[in-house]
């Protein structure tokens, strides 16, 4: 019997990732698995509900589709929720003879062989959260027809454990719905409008009853029609994400094979005032219920009021088939650069106490806009808050997006100790009217009147501190004065940059509509447990986009969490393994 191994539970890992990430995996899996008895853990597989096979070729070689089952343990437990025990997972083929031919991609399921009409995969060790089970490739059976279906039937036995059985389905041929990428003008200026002609085809064996037309658009972007077959969402203004607007529309119809439709009336696609970096995304899929359900993803939606929005043919008959039977062509996007400035505002403030006492003091920046920032393919931080303490004064509590270092802003190892100087950074956007709010809990060390550290909101990089996106520089350093002549409300605090003409004018204490920092979510970039608040809008873990296939949020945390989660699957993997051997 196969043990698991180090190399393996990587490969493992990375099989789950792919497919679909931990938690998406879980979903699959049915995350809200039966309650389990203490001593008797209940695991869950998960997968496709459906593959859809290419037809058997007239000629040549079938083209292969993979089908790939996972396995999950619902346990929250890393350390000790692990199953330590051999498991046999059986996989009946008999319901898709004639069907499909099924076979084992032997890289990737190594402990697995087939007999006959049964596949059986024999392993040790289910750590908490899913992994990869086993790995098909499929092709339609030789002889089979158009529409023919049958399903794979998936049991797990172990001692002391129990498996929820799972049943995935095949079928030979199937709509495939491709969408055609548009000639935007991807360099605008605030204000721009264009059409957008959506234009997709079924290049698939059968006809689609119905199509889901899925639009989504980052905070810069807007589409002014709002259609009554279609529902819409806006991410919440306070959550720290790229302010997304995303439009499902259900639309009727037989979509033949064969056929490329396009939509009766172009939708206009608008760059707002609030554009610099946008992203819009426009995919094609049939329609079901549970294909609604996906694409909503829990959100809610409200129904548009306006017309309805139609396809209409713009060829039949003879197109080119698809080469796959895949959804990896249903969704196009493009990438716009709009020439626009955001006015990032630094804000100090203005505390007192004597000698041996603890002050507080918020300080941050505001975006003035008009535009809302946002590094949505890259994942980059926007800008960092670089704060110097003031002198008779040591850092008591700092938020946890705020980092120590040196005086000359050098790494500094230890981050327990009072620092002369931090850096907090923002994560990948700051939207219009947000910003990010710091609160520093300071001791007083030596009482000295009007002490003062600069507050400035700069670029992430220390030898290029210029924003590029904001001309106006006076009003980006504000400063935090400690025992200030004559106290007062902190009025006087900043808005002038070091060597500036006096900045804007404008008070520098914190705006009112920044948040509690008791109320402010934790464990997000650009908020704290430890005295930080977040605006909601600068921090988070919204994600960015990945630059491959469809769009894909990676933000850093995700990443992060991403790279940790494989960590401990490393480190209990070998843990078990010397255990074991």
């Amino acid at each position: 019997m196969t043990r698991s191994t180090p190399r393996t539970v990587l490969h493992r890992a990375a099989g789950s990732f792919a497919a679909a990430g931990l938690l998406a995996a879980a979903s699959l899996a049915g995350a809200a698995a039966p309650a389990q008895a203490a001593d008797t853990p209940v695991f869950t597989f998960g997968g496709p509900a459906e593959t859809a096979l290419h037809p058997y070729p007239e000629s040549g070689k079938p083209k292969s589709s993979k089908v790939g089952i996972t396995l999950y343990n619902p346990s929250e437990d890393e350390e000790n929720g692990g199953f330590d025990g051999d498991f046999t997972l059986t996989f009946d083929l008999s319901g898709v003879a004639g069907v499909a031919d099924v076979k084992i991609d032997g890289e990737a399921s190594p402990d697995c062989r087939i007999t006959g009409t049964k596949a059986v995969c024999e392993d040790w060790g289910i750590w908490p959260g899913s992994q990869s089970a086993a790995d098909f490739v499929v092709t339609a059976a030789k002889g089979s027809e158009n529409g023919a279906t049958g399903t794979i039937k998936v049991t797990g036995q172990a001692d002391g454990a129990t498996f929820t059985p799972f049943t995935t389905r095949l079928t030979v041929g199937g709509p495939d719905l491709v969408m055609e990428r548009l000639p935007f003008t991807t360099e605008l200026t605030p204000g721009d409008k264009q059409q957008a002609p959506i234009t997709f085809a079924n290049r698939g064996s059968r006809d689609a009853d119905g199509v889901l037309l899925t639009l989504r658009y980052s905070r810069g972007l807007d589409i002014p029609q709002r259609y009554s077959n279609c529902e819409y969402t806006v991410d919440d203004p306070g959550l720290p994400d790229f302010g997304w607007t995303t439009a499902l529309c259900s639309v009727e119809g037989a979509f033949e094979a064969g056929a490329t439709y396009t939509l009766a009336t172009p939708l206009t696609l608008e760059a707002t005032e609030r554009a610099y970096y946008d992203t819009f995304l426009y995919g094609i899929h049939e329609n079901s219920a549970a294909q609604r359900t996906a694409q909503r993803a829990g959100a809610p939606f409200e129904r548009g009021t306006g017309g309805v929005l139609k396809a209409v043919p713009v060829k039949k008959g003879a197109a080119a088939r698809s080469t796959d039977l895949d959804p990896y062509d249903n969704q196009q996007e493009a990438d716009f650069r709009t020439e626009n400035t955001a006015d990032f505002v630094a804000y100090g403030d203005q505390v007192a106490g004597s000698e041996g006492s603890f002050v507080t003091a918020d300080i941050g920046f505001r975006n003035e806009g008009p535009a809302w920032i946002g590094h949505i393919r890259s994942g980059e931080d926007v800008a960092t808050v670089d704060f110097t303490v003031p002198q008779g004064a040591s850092v008591a509590t700092k938020p946890e997006s705020c980092r120590a270092v040196t005086a000359d802003g050098q790494y500094r190892e230890n981050q327990n100790t009072p620092a002369p100087r931090y850096f907090c950074n923002t994560s990948m956007t700051v939207r219009d009217g947000g910003g990010l709010d710091l609160r520093f809990e300071l001791r007083v060390d030596k009482a000295m009147v009007g002490a003062s550290g600069a507050v400035t909101v700069r670029n992430t990089f220390l030898k290029n501190p210029k924003l590029p996106f904001d001309p106006k520089t006076a009003n980006n350093t504000a400063y935090l004065i400690l025992n200030g002549e004559g106290g007062g409300d902190g009025s006087d605090s900043g808005g002038a940059t070091e060597g500036g003409d006096g900045g804007s004018g404008e008070p520098s204490t914190p705006p009112t509509s920044a948040p509690d920092p008791e109320e402010s979510p934790s464990g997000t970039s650009g908020t704290s447990t430890s005295g930080g608040s977040s605006a909601g809008t600068a921090g988070g873990s919204g994600g960015g986009l990945a630059s491959t296939g469809s769009v894909a949020l990676i933000a850093s945390g995700t990443a992060a969490a991403a790279l940790a989660a494989g960590l401990v699957l490393f480190t209990a993997a070998r843990r078990r393994a010397a255990r074991h051997s």
